[in-house]
C-alpha cells in the first residue's frame, strides 16, 4: 500500500511525460500491487452480490492516461487509481461498486454514473413512487452512521415536473445517482481495510439494487 501512495503523491507534483518515462518501473509496481487489491474486492463483494463473479481485473480498471481534449487541465496522467467492480462493465448504465484510492481524497461509492436525461428522470419518479422504502434504505442506522453523500451535483430545486410538496425534495435534487464515503489515507493502512471496505459497499448495496431496478429497464 505505501508504494502506490507514494508513487501517487510523485505523479501529482510531477505530472509530465518526461517523468513518467523515467519512473514508470514505479507506476507498474503500484499499477500491480493495486490490481492485486481490485481481484481482493471482486472476490469480497461477489460474496454478497454473485452478479460480479467471474469478473475480470483488468475490465474494473481505467486508464491512467488522462483524455485532455476537452479538460482545462492538461496533465496527462491521472492522480489516482480506481477500480469500477461493474457486472455489465464499466460503460453500462447498471450500477456498480467503486473503490478510489487518491492521496487525500480516497473514496468508496456505488451508482450509475452519466445516466441519461430519460433515465434519471425515471430514477427519481421511482423514488417519488417508493419514497418509504428508499428513505428507509438510506437512514438504515449503520449506513446512516457512514453519513454518505447522495450524488455530485444538484440541482437548485426539486426538477420540473415532479411535486413541490414532496416530503424529501433531497432525495431528488442529484443529477446523479451514487452513494460515496470518504475515507482518510489511513483508513487503507489497517490490516483489515479489504473487509472494512466490502461491509460498507455491502450496505450500500440496497441503494445501489433500488436504483439499478429502474436503470436496467434502459439497458
Amino acid at each position: 500500500m505505501q508504494d502506490i501512495f507514494d508513487f501517487l503523491k510523485a505523479i501529482a507534483a510531477n505530472n509530465d511525460r518526461s517523468w513518467f518515462a523515467t519512473h514508470r518501473g514505479d507506476y507498474e509496481n503500484a499499477h500491480a500491487k493495486f490490481s492485486a487489491i481490485a481481484a481482493d474486492m471482486i472476490e469480497r463483494i461477489g460474496r454478497f452480490d454473485h452478479t460480479v463473479c467471474g469478473l475480470q481485473v483488468k475490465d474494473t480498471l481505467y486508464r491512467f492516461y488522462r483524455d485532455t481534449r476537452f479538460s482545462a487541465d492538461k496533465s496527462p496522467f491521472k492522480r489516482h487509481f480506481g477500480t469500477y467492480i461493474n457486472p455489465k462493465g464499466k460503460k453500462s448504465l447498471h450500477g456498480g461498486y467503486y473503490l478510489h484510492i487518491e492521496p487525500g481524497a480516497c473514496m468508496i461509492a456505488v451508482g450509475a454514473y452519466c445516466l441519461p436525461s430519460q433515465v434519471l428522470k425515471a430514477v427519481r419518479w421511482s423514488i417519488v413512487g417508493a419514497a418509504d422504502q428508499f428513505h428507509a434504505i438510506m437512514t438504515e442506522p449503520q449506513l446512516a452512521a457512514l453519513k454518505p453523500k447522495l450524488g455530485e451535483t444538484y440541482l437548485k430545486t426539486v426538477p420540473a415536473g415532479f411535486p413541490r410538496d414532496f416530503i424529501y425534495p433531497e432525495y431528488l435534487r442529484p443529477k446523479e445517482y451514487d452513494l460515496s464515503v470518504n475515507v482518510p489515507d489511513s483508513f487503507f493502512f489497517e490490516a483489515d481495510y479489504a473487509e472494512r471496505a466490502a461491509d460498507i459497499l455491502c450496505l450500500m448495496k440496497p441503494f445501489l439494487d433500488f436504483v439499478n431496478d429502474t436503470v436496467d429497464d434502459y439497458i
